[in-house]
Formats: C-alpha cells, sequence, structure tokens
C-alpha cells in the first residue's frame, strides 16, 4: 500500500488547522460576540483591521463596552487613537466613567490629554470627588516641620495640613503637589518672620493660614486649596541669642586680633630702639677711640706737655674714683666721707 495517502492526510490536516488559527487570531470570535450581546457597534472587519495595526482587540473593546454599559458615547476609533498615541485606554474609560456617575463635565479629549501628559486621569478624578489631604513639609522628604524666626530672635517650627481638589481645567500644564507645598512653607516662613513676637504667632496660629490663603498659592497648579490647617507649632531655638553670642565672639576675637597687633608693634618699636642705643654706643666707643690718637698727636706737634699728661690721668682716675664710690653707695655699701671708711 502506497504512503501517499495518509501523507496528503496529515497535511492536510496541518493546513486546516493553520487556517483555523490564522481566522480566529485575526478574527476574534468571542470578543465580537461578546460586543455584539452589549449592543457594541464592532464590525468583524474593525477586529481584522485592529489586528493589522498591532492593536489588541481585548484592550479596545473590554473598555468600550464598559463605556457603553455605563452610557457613555465613545466609539472604537477614539479608544484606539489614543492606545496607538501611547495612552492608558482602560483608565481613561473608568476616569469618564466615574466623572459622569460624580456629574463631573470630563470629555473624552481633555482626560485622554490628561493621560497622555503623564497624569494619572482615575486619581485625578477622584481627588475631584474626594479631596486629598497634603502634608507641609512633606515628611517622606525627611523635613518634619518648616523653621522660621520672629522678629524677636525666637525660632518657631510649624507643620501644616492642606486639603487640595484637582482642577480637571488646569491639570494639564499645571504645577505639581510639590508646588503647592514650596509655596505654603514659604508663606508660613513669611508670616511667621512678620511677627514682631513669636507669642502672637503661638496665640493665634490661624493668622498663618489666613495669611497664606490670602495669597493664591493655588494659582497655575493643577489643584485647588480648600483649606489650610496648621497642625503644630513648636518652639525652636533662640536665635537673636545664638547670633548675638557669636557676634560677641567674633568681636572679641578681632579686639585679640588688635591687641596682639598693637603688641607686635611695641615690641618691634623696642627692638628698634634698642638698636639705636647700641649704634649710638658704638659712636661713643669710636668717639672715645679718637682720644688717644689725639693726645699722641698733641704730644708730637709739642701742645701736650708731660705734665699736662699727668694731670689729665690723675683726673681720670679720681673720676673712676668718684664713680666707684658712687655705685658702691647704690648698691648698699658703706660710703666714704672725709677720707674716712666706714667699717
Amino acid at each position: 500500500m502506497s504512503p501517499f495517502p495518509e501523507v496528503a492526510i496529515f497535511l492536510l490536516f496541518f493546513v486546516v488547522v493553520l487556517l483555523l488559527f490564522f481566522f480566529f487570531y485575526f478574527i476574534p470570535i468571542r470578543l465580537w460576540v461578546a460586543a455584539i450581546m452589549s449592543r457594541v457597534p464592532v464590525s468583524l472587519f474593525s477586529l481584522v483591521g485592529m489586528r493589522l495595526r498591532r492593536v489588541p482587540p481585548s484592550v479596545i473593546v473590554n473598555p468600550l463596552i464598559s463605556a457603553v454599559k455605563a452610557g457613555l458615547h465613545l466609539t472604537s476609533d477614539q479608544l484606539e487613537a489614543h492606545y496607538l498615541a501611547g495612552g492608558n485606554v482602560f483608565q481613561v474609560v473608568n476616569a469618564l466613567i466615574s466623572a459622569d456617575k460624580a456629574n463631573i463635565k470630563l470629555t473624552f479629549e481633555r482626560a485622554a490629554a490628561i493621560d497622555l501628559a503623564g497624569r494619572d486621569v482615575l486619581e485625578a478624578v477622584q481627588m475631584s470627588v474626594k479631596p486629598k489631604v497634603i502634608d507641609a513639609p512633606d515628611p517622606r522628604k525627611g523635613n518634619e516641620f518648616v523653621a522660621a524666626v520672629a522678629m524677636d530672635g525666637i525660632q518657631l517650627r510649624a507643620k501644616a495640613r492642606v486639603t487640595v481638589r484637582a482642577n480637571l481645567e488646569r491639570l494639564v500644564g499645571g504645577a505639581t503637589e510639590e508646588t503647592i507645598i514650596a509655596r505654603v512653607g514659604e508663606g508660613i516662613v513669611t508670616t511667621i518672620g512678620s511677627a514682631t513676637s513669636h507669642k502672637k504667632v503661638l496665640e493665634n496660629p490661624d493668622t498663618i493660614s489666613r495669611t497664606v490663603l490670602e495669597k493664591g498659592l493655588d494659582a497655575g497648579t493643577g489643584f485647588e486649596i480648600l483649606s489650610i490647617d496648621i497642625a503644630d507649632v513648636d518652639v525652636g531655638d533662640n536665635i537673636g541669642a545664638k547670633l548675638q553670642i557669636d557676634q560677641a565672639n567674633a568681636d572679641k576675637l578681632i579686639a585679640q586680633a588688635l591687641a596682639e597687633k598693637r603688641r607686635a608693634e611695641a615690641v618691634a618699636r623696642e627692638q628698634e630702639m634698642r638698636a639705636r642705643v647700641e649704634e649710638m654706643r658704638a659712636e661713643v666707643v669710636r668717639a672715645e677711640a679718637q682720644v688717644p690718637l689725639a693726645i699722641a698727636e698733641a704730644f708730637r706737634n709739642g701742645n701736650l706737655g708731660i705734665m699736662d699728661y699727668y694731670r689729665y690721668k690723675n683726673l681720670a682716675a679720681d673720676t673712676d674714683m668718684r664713680s666707684s664710690i658712687a655705685k658702691g653707695v647704690e648698691g648698699g655699701k658703706p660710703k666714704l666721707d672725709s677720707g674716712t671708711v666706714s667699717p
């Protein structure tokens, strides 16, 4: 018996299975039936076109069924275009359904723009219904208090809680929560810094809330500030006293430096005077060295005799004796009087 009929049957079976695979791959019968039963107008050609455009039909058909069941009027072309643009179709449809149930005006175009801008459109709708509380400053950043110094030099540390609601009209292009936190922190610092005394802030913490709210901190952001509540105000360090102490220490160091400078100048002046004294003594010694030369010259010229020389020597000896006696009296030794020596 020839084996060719068996090979032909096997090949025919393989071709049939391959055709069925491609048929059910390009034509998702289950999704098409589900769409027909949900009264969603999706044709088989549209499903095949999605496959050819590499768009998963389930990503388009299932959200479309949910939208139609919720009473929204969306088309598969809108959802497919948003998917091809890189958007999250499920998030957009769920956000539209939530907004419709909460009577919030939100179009598909704006929801798609919010989603493509990188924002969580479903969370934005939920924040429009249920406001969100933001801590200022953000404790996740490592700061639990906003520190500021009043006019009396006392530091105050405050913590606020800001209740915000998402503004869907300004969410695209609007600033994020970090901007709200930064502006609230700036308002707290300004309010405490303008207070004449820290006691006034402690007595009326609501002045911080009123001052911050009057600044319109939600301008240019994607949120609307509903309230700002001061959760806690603590007294910190006496910054004014610390600054005065630091200034006093700096002044003391400057005074010490100036005194040391003057002392160094005085020492240098003293050394200069000593050097000048030594110079003058050298001049005296040089002048005294000229005396013997002058005497010798006088002997040679006949202007000085031997007796004159002896009288000069006697006078010098008498002068040395008187100097010795004077030094002895100054040192506590007995004084010579009328040619007698005291014991």
